[in-house]
């Protein structure tokens, strides 16, 4: 097969992948959330946030990540010498790898949601769901710049960039607190 074929595949199911780290950490969310509501609310809303995480996982987020891998490694064996020789590819390689392990996180997670005995908070849990939009921008901008050259720039950047994210988040939640004060 013809390596921008390949290329295009690894993309597609790369964005997959995300989209699915992204959305099962909302439903874990979500659950969490679920357990402050009535009784009534808790007994519809649990089950259906279960079924849906279920369905996420192993329908989409576990077979994305396997596919980008396996193109990934095709894409990897049209030019394995070069590639790693270049450094940005080296750290590309390293925060994917990582990404892995987040993934090997959100699956222990997920076994708790799948029996309701999980023990951290909402708050916890967005903060977490953050680390994968870090991971996207280090690796989509080692990608598109190729360069780990200005590695101390790029970590800078990175470090800016989740300290934003941090504080919106904790922003958020004073907002909501206020909010539901004054309700």
């Amino acid at each position: 097969m013809d390596f921008k074929y390949v290329l295009a595949l690894h993309i597609i199911f790369m964005v997959c992948w995300f989209a699915g780290l992204f959305y099962i950490v909302r439903l874990f969310i979500y659950q969490i959330e679920a357990n402050d509501k009535t009784e009534v609310e808790k007994n519809i809303l649990i089950p259906q946030y279960q079924l849906m995480q279920k369905r996420l996982w192993y329908g989409i987020t576990w077979p994305s990540a396997i596919l980008t891998l396996i193109f990934g490694v095709w894409l990897l064996s049209f030019n394995f010498t070069t590639y790693f020789n270049t450094p940005w590819m080296l750290v590309k390689l390293s925060f994917v790898g990582l990404l892995y392990i987040y993934q090997l996180r959100c699956q222990q997670i997920f076994k708790m949601m799948q029996t309701n005995s999980y023990k951290g908070t909402s708050l916890r849990l967005r903060i977490f769901n953050e680390i994968a939009t870090i991971f996207l921008f280090a690796i989509v901008f080692l990608v598109t710049v190729k360069s780990s050259g200005s590695f101390v720039w790029g970590l800078l950047g990175l470090i800016i960039l989740s300290g934003l994210i941090f504080a919106g988040i904790f922003i958020y939640k004073k907002q909501r607190e206020k909010n539901s004060e004054g309700n």
